[in-house]
C-alpha cells in the first residue's frame, strides 16, 4: 500500500507546513469540482485527502511513525483500549477498593473501573467519566454548519452531531450524557468532541474573515464588469472597475465565518491576471505594436538594479 507520505509526495521528515502546502497543492488541482467527470482526479484528491488527514493531525502522525496506527488510520496489533487514547484526565469515575485490588483502582483506566465496580469500592454515587473524541469535518461544513451521525468507539448506538455555523479548528463540542454511565444511579458522563477542519483548496480562515484568491482574464482586468465570484455560502456578483491590477483585494462584507457574538467577518479576494492556455496570436500581435507597453516597466523603483 502507497505510504500517504508517498501519497503527498512529501519525505518522512516533512515539517507540518510542508505537509500542508502540498496537500493545498494537490487538493486545488484534483478537488471534483475542478475536474468535472474525471473518476481517476477524483480517486486521487480522495486518496490525498485521507493522506492528510493521517499526516495533517501530529497526533496521528506520530502514531503513525511509531506503527502503532496503518495507512487507513486503523490501529495495529496489539490494539489499545480506545479509552486510553480519549481519557479527558477527569477523575469523576476514580475508585477506592478495600477489597485487595488497590494497586489497580490507583489507575485512571479500565482496570480501576472494573475493579471497583465488582469489589463494590467508593459507595458514593460517582458522575460518568468525560470522554475526548475527534473528528474531522471539511472547512465549508464547519463555516456553514450541517447535522451528521457519529458512532463513538465501543458501540452504542449513533448519536446525532449538529455542527454550528462559524465552528474553527480545535473547538471541542459536547454531547451531555453519551458516555460512560454514573455509578449507583449518577448522572452519566459526556462525550467531548474535539473538531479539527480540513484545509480548503480554495478558502483559509483567518479569524473571523476568510481570504483567497480569484483568477480574472485579461478583458475583465482591462476593461472592467461584473464577474461571478464564490464565498463559502454560494457565489455573488462582483463590479470590477477597469484596469484592475493583480494583486488588487476586494473586501466582500459579511461574507466571512460566524461570529461567536453574532454577525459575520468579511472575505477578502485577492485577484490575480491569468492570461488564456491557450496561446493567441492576435493577443500576441497586439502587444507587437503596443508601442507604450514596450517602455512600461512595472519593476521600476524596486531597487537591486531590476
Amino acid at each position: 500500500m502507497t505510504s500517504p507520505y508517498e501519497t503527498l509526495g512529501v519525505s518522512r521528515d516533512a515539517t507540518q507546513k510542508d505537509i500542508q502546502s502540498a496537500y493545498r497543492k494537490l487538493a486545488k488541482k484534483l478537488h471534483p469540482d475542478l475536474n468535472p467527470g474525471d473518476k481517476g482526479a477524483e480517486d486521487r484528491f480522495k486518496a490525498v485527502s485521507a493522506a492528510y488527514a493521517l499526516l495533517g493531525d501530529e497526533e496521528k502522525r506520530g502514531k503513525y511513525d511509531r506503527g502503532e496506527i496503518d495507512e487507513t488510520g486503523a490501529e495495529t496489533p496489539p490494539r489499545q483500549y480506545y479509552r486510553d487514547y480519549a481519557s479527558s484526565g477527569n477523575t469523576a469515575g476514580r475508585y477506592e477498593s478495600a477489597h485487595g485490588f488497590s494497586d489497580f483502582a490507583d489507575n485512571d483506566d479500565i482496570f480501576s473501573n472494573f475493579f471497583s465496580r465488582r469489589t463494590g469500592g467508593g459507595q458514593q454515587r460517582k458522575r460518568g467519566t468525560d470522554m475526548h473524541f475527534s473528528m474531522e469535518i471539511g472547512f465549508l461544513d464547519a463555516a456553514n454548519g450541517t447535522k451528521t451521525q457519529i458512532n463513538l468507539p465501543g458501540g452504542g448506538p449513533a448519536l446525532d452531531l449538529t455542527i454550528p455555523p462559524g465552528t474553527r479548528d480545535g473547538q471541542t463540542l459536547r454531547l451531555r450524557g453519551k458516555d460512560e454511565a454514573g455509578f449507583k444511579g449518577a448522572p452519566p458522563g459526556d462525550a467531548l468532541i474535539d473538531i479539527r477542519v480540513r484545509p480548503h483548496p480554495l478558502f483559509s480562515a483567518d479569524g473571523d474573515d476568510v481570504r483567497y484568491e480569484v483568477p480574472i482574464s485579461l478583458s475583465e482586468a482591462v476593461l472592467g464588469g461584473k464577474i461571478r465570484v464564490p464565498t463559502i455560502d454560494g457565489a455573488v456578483n462582483v463590479t470590477l472597475a477597469p484596469h484592475t491590477n493583480s494583486g488588487k483585494t476586494l473586501r466582500l462584507k459579511g461574507k466571512g465565518l460566524r461570529k461567536s457574538g453574532g454577525g459575520q467577518g468579511d472575505a477578502y479576494v485577492s485577484l490575480k491576471i491569468v492570461l488564456p492556455q491557450t496561446a493567441d496570436p492576435a493577443l500576441s500581435a497586439f502587444v507587437e505594436r503596443w508601442e507604450a507597453g514596450k517602455t512600461e516597466d512595472p519593476r521600476k523603483g524596486l531597487g537591486g538594479n531590476a
